[in-house]
């Protein structure tokens, strides 16, 4: 094969810095081709870091898909679910809870169920809706028995899924209780007649303006609200009373609202024992190695999430919130 003897020449004189060079070794020109080539070696290595940086990412996911948890279900083993903070549409809803539930108890090597609670409430729909499928749960896995973790506190909307367990395990020291219904609202009537602010309320219906903070109450709509409270607080009694039958006291103060230590819970029947997940686990379920089954939602999905519950707080703001 024939060569041209002049072509490592002129592939020396169409490089930027033999160039630059050859017009003079600390020319402009060549400090900016070295500068330039300087920079395009600098994006390759970081070109290859983020590379190797997503194939990481993508093993680690892998392998947190793949890992002993999985392989675990199909041994014997105690399941857990955890319902942490408020129990709401948005925050923590009952659909998410009942989703984590059900493959708790689908799982064929799952012996027993512990749900662990750690939250001062929710709504009375959300924790009644959970409270039912636990219910349901149980006839249909008569073999599984389910247990209740209390944590730091688990009142109210906690307590309303609570009492569906079998067995209610607790600190000494948590909060336990709060069997009440609450509708929290304000009133800046008074302020507005002092600042000279004048209300424009236009509605279709009479009992709209019901709950308005910025109008009069008025003593039907009173009465209309405690009636509505009333009756889901009874709901919340008849929940309290066939989950846990003739284990609660007849203290008149039980279903009053007030909140309990876990000590002074026990005494009235609120609890039965006290005790951790590792707890019930070993000595009640008898299966040490526990598996987590709480769905959380993938990362667009908490993302929507909280950008719903902003919207709600915003919508909601100044109106009304039960338990």
């Amino acid at each position: 094969m024939l060569r041209n003897p002049n072509s490592s020449q002129t592939a020396s004189r169409t490089d930027p810095v033999s160039v630059a060079e050859e017009m003079g070794q600390d020319s402009a020109f060549a400090q900016l081709a070295r500068d330039y080539l300087k920079e395009r070696k600098s994006r390759r290595r970081w070109g290859i870091f983020f590379k190797l940086m997503l194939a990481g990412y993508i093993l680690i996911v892998t392998y947190w898909f793949f890992r002993d948890d999985h392989a675990q279900q199909h041994v014997p083993h105690t399941a857990v679910v955890e319902i942490n903070g408020v129990i709401a549409s948005l925050e923590n809803s009952s659909e998410q809870i009942i989703k984590s539930l059900n493959h708790a108890f689908e799982t064929e090597h799952s012996r027993g169920v512990i749900i662990k609670i750690n939250s001062p409430g929710g709504t009375p729909v959300q924790a009644a809706m959970v409270n039912a499928e636990i219910h349901r749960l149980k006839s249909v896995y008569p073999d599984k028995p389910v247990f209740v973790s209390i944590g730091d506190i688990c009142t109210s909307g906690g307590y309303y899924v609570a009492v569906a367990a079998d067995q209610i395990y607790a600190h000494p020291s948590s909060i336990v209780g709060s069997i009440g219904v609450q509708i929290n609202t304000f009133g800046l009537t008074g302020a507005m007649e002092k600042l000279g602010i004048e209300r424009r309320l236009f509605t279709a219906g009479e009992n709209k303006s019901m709950l308005d903070p910025f109008s009069p109450s008025r003593p039907g709509h009173v009465r209309h609200v405690q009636s509505m409270l009333n009756d889901v607080h009874r709901q919340f009694i008849d929940a309290v009373k066939r989950g846990r039958g003739d284990r609660i006291t007849n203290d008149p103060d039980l279903f009053s609202g007030l909140i309990w230590s876990g000590e002074q819970a026990k005494a009235l029947g609120l609890i039965d024992h006290f005790g951790t997940v590792e707890t019930i686990a070993r000595e009640a379920i008898g299966h040490e190695d526990i598996m987590n089954y709480t769905h959380h939602p993938d990362f667009f999905g908490r993302f929507m999430r909280q950008i719903g519950i902003r919207i709600s707080n915003l919508l909601t703001a100044g109106s009304h919130s039960m338990y």
